[in-house]
């Protein structure tokens, strides 16, 4: 019996060609006029089956074939079916039976016959684009692509261009599907309805391309087509970058029109984050607030900047409304997904009132947390409380106790650890800590670098600089390396000329970096290039009022002989961070008087 219902579901795919048989001929009446009930009856009587006794078996035994495992058997027998009946669907069996035996060939010669046979198919067009994709064979791409954006309606049109690029997301030559694409767009960037999409789909595959010249010139071509299209304004905020003005531009021009879209509002602040433009980036989200203040992810990321710069009430009221619209939006969707936004909320929440030491509601905030992926987060979160109340040994215990359900959950454990004692200035034990998950992850630059920066604390100054030439060996791009031996050699008045080349090495990569600045200003100030000095760090310090600038800034003013200012430069430092080391430093060795 099981045996029977195993070849009935295998037969579900001959559903379509199975019609209903015409009942069997009967004499005709002898009446020449039919009555009408009768011929509407006839009218609607099923055409006669194409499904003969050859091409049922055929059809039976190609399924039963690829059931029992020899699906390239089964394929041959189906792919035969669809050619003798000429059925689409057979033809779509065909080429799935061939992709699920990994048949790349064989599923090509099955869609290809199959949009052969259906010229206007779209789903035929689209299984021989993404397997000519899939084989690499990317010059012969041209021809479907260009048929399947033809195939759209002109109202679905935008849409299938702007979707282009993801189909060639992972092929190997981006340079040739990038020519490919923009061969088979040659058109539609010259019409208006569709220049727009068609400059943006070709800008994005620039950029994986890896030209980010030629995707800001097809952005700008895309805004010149429309000034209110988002496509070409995503593509510039891709490229957004000290090196392209333009693209910020671009950015700032379409945000000046009416109503733009907040989604775009924040990829700008986000660009200006990444640039350490922070001040900025806060003045973008705030407007994001305004114009719509339902949009939760403005509140999330600027609460974390609030909380970056110390600001504990007004990054509690942003957390708190995020948490609030979070919340209203869950129960609306009644979705489980777990709200990572939500985790990280409660969490920061949950360090202002740890800061503000009212360790209960510190403890009510985490409590509140119930993803499991954020558990390490929020367990180091309750480990903080306690050594903030003396229990770093417990606080310790709870981190180590996790579980490690995932890969990286071994490396997450320690990381979290070594912050907790860091944070305690306990460097020796936290180096230690470090040195021995570098054994563990020897491939992970961050890790040497941490265990770098104590080594400095602890006044192993050699071993630091090993470890930092270790960093930028193994991830040349590792511009925090290149600033922390700079520095590090310039406020030990040592050389200079190597620490300077250093830090303008990093700020290749992050040129407006305030605190790579400050180290350039700071060994320019060694160097004894005070004028140069001064306007390095008064630009700093006006970008990002940090205490650690405030303290070079203020020196540099007091060895040109304006004490009043650097005074005044200190005191702002000092309401910036009263207990930062270097201002407390800067200010007892000069002996000034605040």
């Amino acid at each position: 019996m099981k045996k029977a219902v195993f070849v009935l579901c295998g037969l579900c795919i001959l559903a379509p060609l199975v019609l209903a048989q015409p009942a069997a001929p009967r004499k005709a009446p002898v009446t020449q006029t039919k009555p009408a009930a009768v011929e509407a009856a006839q009218a609607a009587a099923p055409e006669a089956s194409l499904l003969d006794a050859d091409l049922f078996y055929r059809l039976l035994v190609g399924e039963l074939t690829a059931r029992e495992g020899d699906i390239g058997a089964g394929y041959a027998l189906i792919l035969d079916a669809a050619r003798k009946s000429n059925d689409a669907q057979l033809y779509q069996r065909a080429t799935d039976l061939a992709l699920q035996s990994r048949a790349g060939d064989a599923a090509l010669q099955s869609a290809v016959a199959w949009k052969k046979a259906f010229p206007a198919s779209s789903d035929a067009n689209r299984y021989v684009l993404q397997i000519l994709v899939a084989l690499n064979r990317l010059s012969e791409t041209l021809e479907p692509l260009k048929t399947g954006i033809a195939l759209v309606s002109p109202a679905d049109r935008n849409a299938t261009i702007a979707a282009v690029p993801r189909a060639y997301a992972r092929v190997g030559d981006k340079k040739l599907a990038t020519s490919v694409v923009e061969e088979a767009l040659a058109t539609y960037v010259i019409n208006p309805t569709t220049s727009a999409a068609a400059w943006s789909a070709v800008g994005r595959m620039r950029l994986m391309a890896n030209d980010a010249v030629g995707a800001l010139a097809a952005a700008k071509n895309g805004q010149t087509a429309d000034g209110l299209a988002e496509g070409p304004i995503l593509v510039a905020l891709e490229v957004m970058s000290p090196q392209f003005a333009d693209a910020e531009a671009m950015v700032k021009k379409y945000l000046a029109s009416p109503k733009p879209q907040p989604e775009i509002r924040m990829g700008y602040a986000r660009a200006l984050i990444d640039d350490q433009r922070l001040g900025d980036a806060a003045a973008q989200l705030k407007l994001v607030n305004i114009d719509k203040p339902e949009f939760a992810p403005a509140w999330l990321v600027l609460g974390s900047l609030q909380l970056q710069e110390l600001q504990l009430a007004p990054a509690q009221t942003s957390f708190e409304r995020y948490v609030a619209l979070s919340l209203k939006a869950q129960e609306a969707s009644d979705s489980d997904e777990p709200d990572r936004g939500l985790a990280q909320a409660y969490l920061s929440l949950a360090q202002i009132a740890e800061k503000r030491k009212d360790f209960a509601a510190a403890e009510g905030w985490i409590s509140k947390i119930d993803n499991a992926a954020e558990m390490i987060q929020a367990q180091s979160r309750r480990a903080s409380i306690l050594a903030n109340q003396g229990k770093l040994a417990e606080g310790r215990q709870l981190i180590r106790s996790l579980p490690e359900r995932e890969p990286g959950d071994a490396r997450l454990k320690l990381l979290a650890e070594a912050g907790l004692l860091r944070d305690r200035k306990e460097f020796k034990l936290t180096y230690e800590l470090l040195a021995k998950a570098a054994l563990a992850f020897p491939q992970d630059s961050d890790i040497l670098y941490d265990q770098a920066m104590m080594a400095e604390k602890l006044g192993q100054l050699p071993e630091m600089e090993r470890l930092l030439r270790q960093v930028i060996a193994a991830k040349p791009d590792a511009y925090n390396a290149y600033n922390a031996l700079g520095y590090s050699l310039a406020e030990r008045n040592i050389r200079l000329v190597e620490a300077k080349q250093l830090i303008q090495k990093a700020l290749e990569y992050v040129p407006n970096d305030p605190f790579i600045r400050d180290s350039l200003g700071w060994v320019e100030f060694r160097m004894g290039n005070l004028a140069s000095a001064n306007q390095i760090l008064a630009d700093a310090f006006k970008t990002k009022p940090d205490a650690e600038i405030a303290a070079h800034y203020g020196e540099v003013l007091w060895a040109q002989g304006q004490q009043d200012k650097a005074i005044g430069i200190w005191r702002e430092g000092m309401l910036l961070n009263p207990e930062n080391e270097t201002l407390l430093e800067t200010v007892k060795r000069l002996k000034a008087k605040l």
